[in-house]
């Protein structure tokens, strides 16, 4: 039985390129993000692989770079469902500000810890902590089921919800999950053992 689950972080956003934080705001992609989505859609393709249901974030980059990517394979018309639990973290006080700025205002120290500590949240936000304790749950009641039964699963989603599955997936710590980064319209394909362990996993970081 084929275990697929494939995550891919949406592709690049207007706020990525303006270097803001984003969180729960929701611009939409730049040129360069939509091409990144049909790159992976490309790279998808190429190794033959289609999908039963994806998965994505209440959020519009995330479901634009889903249905690019469905596009790319032929698949629009694909079970897409969106869902708040696997939104990007809440920057809380953080979003919209330039994180030039951020660090002008906060110290360079403060602002790294917000964005690079596991379990410190900005103001009014979440914790990488509390970003996995919204997406985990989710993830073992309505994801894995349906990959552990056969289907193929797209989660498009973004940098820090993806982040929560790969520190699973992957077996990272508190310690080392902060250092890992997810680039943009990269898909990471996961194919599982009946226990959810890993029995491969390969990254498309290359066009088709």
């Amino acid at each position: 039985m084929e275990r697929l689950l494939v995550l891919a972080r949406h592709g690049q956003s207007e706020w990525n390129l303006k270097n803001l934080f984003t969180g729960w705001r929701d611009p939409g992609l730049t040129e360069l993000g939509v091409a990144e989505a049909r790159a992976a859609g490309r790279r998808l393709k190429a190794k033959g692989i289609r999908f039963d249901v994806a998965f994505t974030s209440a959020l519009s980059r995330a479901q634009r770079t889903a249905a690019l990517i469905l596009e790319e394979l032929g698949q629009s018309d694909l079970p897409t469902i969106a869902d708040a639990a696997l939104n990007e973290r809440d920057y809380g006080d953080l979003a919209g500000l330039n994180k030039d700025d951020a660090r002008a205002r906060w110290g360079k120290e403060q602002v790294h810890l917000w964005r690079r500590s596991y379990d410190v949240p900005p103001p009014g936000g979440e914790s990488l902590k509390d970003t996995v304790a919204r997406v985990l749950p989710y993830t073992m009641r309505e994801i894995m089921p349906r990959v552990l039964r056969g289907e193929r699963v797209l989660v498009a989603a973004h940098g820090n919800s993806l982040r929560a599955l790969v520190m699973v997936l992957d077996g990272l710590t508190t310690e080392t999950i902060p250092g890992l980064e997810l680039a943009t319209g990269v898909p990471l394909v996961y194919h599982l053992n009946a226990d959810t362990t890993v029995a491969s996993k390969d990254v498309l970081d290359r066009d088709a």
